[in-house]
């Protein structure tokens, strides 16, 4: 009769498992940090080109902007981080408005937008919306539906949501999308918050 014989496999001491491990874990996250130094810069900049875009469109092509930051309550070009806005400039160097972006709650997460705004005329020059995860099909209209973004070009201020064809022609109605009146109140509702806080230092800056 011919006896098989089990081969002993050779015991791993834990220290040198956790050594292994340990080592496998550090050189996965020197990896993890390699990349987002390499990507960290190229996603920074393409944020910085899609705001610059965002800016120029709302802003109908503006000569030129710069940024102004609110420090103790006063927009100066010297601040620093924190909250600012954007001040676009004609050929003449003259102001045509001023680029705001903000974000509150849609139905589905945060909307967030940038719009332009004349200080003097009181209207929204236009509208974009920078970010949106709102149902397919339905909520996400207020980005991609032409007739929804077209009526803020113009539109007095402070907004008024109306439903679709059942408003009086006021220059402040904004017709909701049928269907996603929630996303589009959303819309509406940013930017009546957003100037509730800026118009004052909006109205001052140049004073």
């Amino acid at each position: 009769m011919t006896t098989l014989t089990v081969e002993q496999r050779p015991q791993v001491s834990a220290g040198r498992l956790i050594a292994t491990l340990g080592g496998a874990g550090a050189l996965a996250g020197l990896a993890l940090v390699f990349v987002y130094q390499i990507t960290q810069p190229r996603i920074q900049a393409h944020k910085a080109e899609m705001l610059r875009r965002a800016i120029h469109e709302v802003l109908k092509d503006p000569a030129r902007y710069e940024t102004l930051y609110l420090v103790d309550g006063k927009l100066t070009t010297d601040g620093k981080g924190g909250d600012r806005v954007y001040l676009g400039y004609d050929e003449n160097d003259k102001p045509v408005g001023f680029a705001i972006a903000a974000g509150e709650p849609g139905f589905q997460d945060v909307v967030k937008l940038i719009f332009g705004y004349d200080a003097v005329k009181k209207t929204v020059i236009g509208m974009r919306v920078l970010e949106s995860k709102e149902t397919p099909g339905l909520g996400d209209k207020i980005e991609k539906d032409d007739g929804f973004v077209g009526q803020f070009e113009g539109a007095a201020t402070p907004l008024q949501g109306v439903k679709a064809g059942r408003g009086k022609g006021g220059e402040q109605e904004i017709d909701m999308i049928t269907g996603a009146t929630i996303s589009s109140r959303a819309v509406i509702r940013i930017i009546n918050n957003a100037l509730k806080r800026w118009r004052p230092h909006l109205e001052a800056y140049g004073r």
